[in-house]
């Protein structure tokens, strides 16, 4: 780290902080931010969703901002729906870019998902700055990608031609290990070292890791929202379906809500947006994985082969932005799906389209399309419970784990990736649901 932040300016630095959960990371990055203006250094906080850039500020004392609404502009000529972002000038300098959650930065041209890419020709427009890349390798690679590019040195040389730091913690600090939770979590990612990795939990000296049957679900959930709140609550799924059953189960049992949705409702965005909140200091869109609260509910209506619903929302991650009004579509709500599919975007785009026919230009038109409604409604499903993927880069205080689906051949290192990065989400609680009596041992020795 001296050799990172010395007086000696070295082109395309950047520094690679790894380690496990509760190894003290965050609390390495409190520290630097406030040594930095002695350095004559700034210092930018950045994540890759709104949900990690919230806790970022929470643990570093400033504000932290997605990476889009740093490093990206409107484009000119792009649609709105497509992505019509580009690379905005850095004025920037001497400044060192920390960014959380680096394990789901992709850099995939099958996706043409370059965000990593883009990241590094941003900070690096000027000589004097530094990029700080701070994650767990154990978590979740990007969706597609089998390895999380951002952490790995190699890749940031050969790709990006940066000189690279490397360090990686993995002792947990020992006022945590007080945690269930946290020693739970270790352990498992210490398995992923080993030939034939297990799974084994130990629960029953700690007050904050359990296990949990079906049967008491409703009691759990009852108790974690009147404790922690709704906002900081989460069940974290295996896969959409059993989300979508899962927030059925939660609106119908727990929030009484009879109606297909009402005030006081919690939704996820599931697809970029870039017609809303674009004047914002804070976010300039409403990105996937951004939550939302339904504040009063406008109208519904049937158009080209879908259903859409006017809104006024809150955003949840942003209490100081002000309530907006918003078209959603309604029908991602119970679709297994990620988001609306390929060929649904393509119809409703297409249907939309034929409303402008009276328009004369190219230009004229994309401009039309840019602000039309419902080809610029939002995607969303309900948030109470959400696949790891989604969760990821989020904390909640209480969070609990569906074990899924599971037979002897799923139990790989993807599956104790998926678990691990699933328990790590939880700070103060952890349930794990449904999950087989095997997983769980009756003494501590047992696991030595």
């Amino acid at each position: 780290m001296d050799r990172f932040l010395g007086e000696e300016v070295v082109p395309k630095s950047a520094f690679v902080l790894k380690g496990y959960a509760g190894t003290g990371k965050t609390s390495v990055v409190a520290a630097l931010v406030k040594a930095l203006p002695r350095l004559n250094m700034r210092s930018l906080m950045m994540a890759p969703t709104g949900r990690a850039a919230k806790v970022m500020s929470g643990y570093a004392g400033k504000t932290g901002f997605t990476i889009h609404k740093i490093i990206y502009r409107p484009s000119e000529d792009g649609a709105s729906s497509g992505g019509g972002f580009e690379l905005q000038k850095n004025y920037y300098q001497q400044t060192l870019f920390i960014v959380d959650e680096a394990s789901m930065l992709a850099d995939d041209s099958g996706t043409s998902n370059f965000l990593l890419r883009d990241l590094a020709l941003f900070v690096f427009q000027h000589d004097s700055n530094r990029l700080l890349l701070i994650g767990d390798e154990a978590q979740l690679p990007p969706v597609g990608s089998e390895h999380s590019p951002a952490l790995d040195r190699h890749y940031l040389v050969r790709h990006f031609g940066l000189t690279v730091e490397e360090v990686q913690f993995t002792e947990v600090t020992r006022q945590q290990m007080d945690s269930g939770i946290l020693y739970n979590a270790t352990r498992l990612r210490n398995e992923l070292a080993k030939k034939e990795p297990t799974i084994r939990f130990y629960s029953r000296s700690f007050k904050d890791f359990f296990r949990m049957n079906g049967e008491r679900l409703e009691d759990g959930l009852r108790y974690a929202y009147d404790t922690f709140g709704l906002d900081s609550t989460v069940i974290v799924t295996r896969s959409n379906k059993a989300a979508v059953q899962y927030n059925q189960y939660i609106r119908r049992t727990i929030h009484f809500f009879e109606d297909e949705i009402s005030a006081g409702d919690r939704l996820m965005i599931v697809k970029n947006n870039y017609t809303y909140m674009a004047d914002s200091d804070r976010i300039s869109f409403l990105a996937n994985g951004d939550f939302v609260e339904i504040l009063k509910i406008r109208s519904f209506e049937e158009l080209y082969g879908l259903r859409f619903a006017t809104l006024e929302l809150r955003l949840i991650d942003y209490p100081d932005e002000p309530y907006f009004e918003a078209k959603i579509i309604l029908d991602t709500l119970y679709s297994t799906s990620p988001s609306l599919g390929q060929e649904e975007w393509s119809r409703l785009y297409r249907e939309v389209s034929m409303d402008y026919q009276d328009v004369s230009g190219k230009k004229e038109l994309r401009e039309s399309l840019k602000k039309d409604p419902y080809l610029n409604a939002l995607q969303v499903k309900f948030a109470y419970a959400l696949t790891c993927h989604k969760s990821q880069g989020g904390q909640w205080d209480a969070v609990f784990v569906d074990q899924g689906y599971l037979t002897d051949q799923q139990l790989d290192r993807q599956y104790i990736r998926w678990l691990y990065t699933a328990m790590t989400r939880a700070k103060e609680v952890l349930f794990m649901v449904n999950f087989h009596g095997k997983f769980f041992l009756k003494s501590v020795e047992e696991l030595d």
